[in-house]
């Protein structure tokens, strides 16, 4: 009888420390998961030409915590470990970055994937390439992407595209930017620009729904589509569902860095003061978004 006492007990006590846990974890689990902040660098290009370390200085004060580049890196173009020294020193992690087809070619792949290392990041997205959007040549991105994510794979790295609005265009019976996204692994990154899909008449959260854990890292753009008055290209000032869309990438996307990026820079304001406004209306969104959660 005292056995099963004793083992009835035990049973409880188990029962009551893993029910406890799971409320704890459905508490804060919404929050431990909320994606760090990064800025891609393109949006103070021409800053980044006139003083490279003060603009990312800059960034840092204004608290992102990360940065992706695009080709930019000032004095350190053959100088990546002093580049991280540098970031290191501002408290900048290196959240990806943008890069062409080409860099992933064989002849210059192993010094590609070595400089990124010496940065510390894993993911690198081609930023741009106008095949996307051609119907005789969508295929040759695709192969590309495939061939270049089997690469990269071994190295614990992974590879990626970004979108504009034009590959939101009808291809066959969908869009160039299914047909990539179908057509390719899971393993290669859809790395979303809100801006443009939002501006290309689709909306951001369906596409990251439609391809779960595969936006790992998103552009958080502000982009305001044609006959829309009253609006501005900031974020917190514009028409997307912020709210909605962090949390469908919290739960769906997988998402790692929502990446600000500025393009447009309304009513007089610099490229920096820009960047800034809409980094404030995005930690506005997250606390109100965490206070709700």
């Amino acid at each position: 009888m005292k056995i099963t006492k004793l083992l009835t007990s035990a049973v409880i006590t188990l029962l009551m420390t893993f029910t406890a846990g799971a409320h704890e974890a459905q508490s804060t689990g919404s929050q431990a998961n909320m994606p760090q902040l990064s800025v891609q660098l393109w949006s103070v290009k021409e800053d980044l030409k006139q003083d490279f370390k003060g603009t990312l200085k800059q960034l840092a004060a204004m608290g992102f915590e990360g940065v992706e580049f695009a080709g930019e890196f000032g004095p350190y173009n053959n100088d990546a470990k002093g580049l991280k020294i540098l970031l290191d020193n501002l408290g900048l992690k290196v959240s990806g970055a943008h890069v062409s087809f080409s860099q992933l070619e064989d002849e210059n792949f192993n010094n590609t994937v070595a400089f990124y290392q010496a940065l510390q990041t894993s993911i690198l997205i081609v930023g741009w390439d106008i095949r996307a959007w051609d119907a005789t040549k969508v295929d040759e991105i695709v192969n590309e992407l495939i061939a270049a994510d089997k690469k990269l794979a071994p190295l614990g790295m992974q590879t990626g595209f970004h979108n504009h609005g034009k590959e939101f265009g009808q291809f066959k019976s969908t869009t160039f930017w299914d047909h990539i996204a179908t057509s390719t692994p899971n393993s290669v990154i859809l790395q979303m620009d809100v801006g443009w899909v939002t501006f290309a008449g689709k909306d951001p959260i369906e596409y990251v729904k439609r391809y779960p854990g595969r936006t790992l890292t998103t552009h958080y753009k502000a982009k305001i589509p044609a006959g829309i008055q009253g609006k501005a290209p900031l974020i917190g000032q514009d028409v997307t569902n912020w709210h909605a869309l962090i949390q469908t990438n919290m739960k769906i996307g997988g998402t790692l860095w929502l990446v600000v990026e500025q393009e447009e820079y309304p009513n007089g304001l610099t490229p920096l003061q820009a960047v800034k406004i809409s980094k404030l209306g995005l930690d506005n969104i997250i606390t109100e978004l965490k206070a709700s959660l």
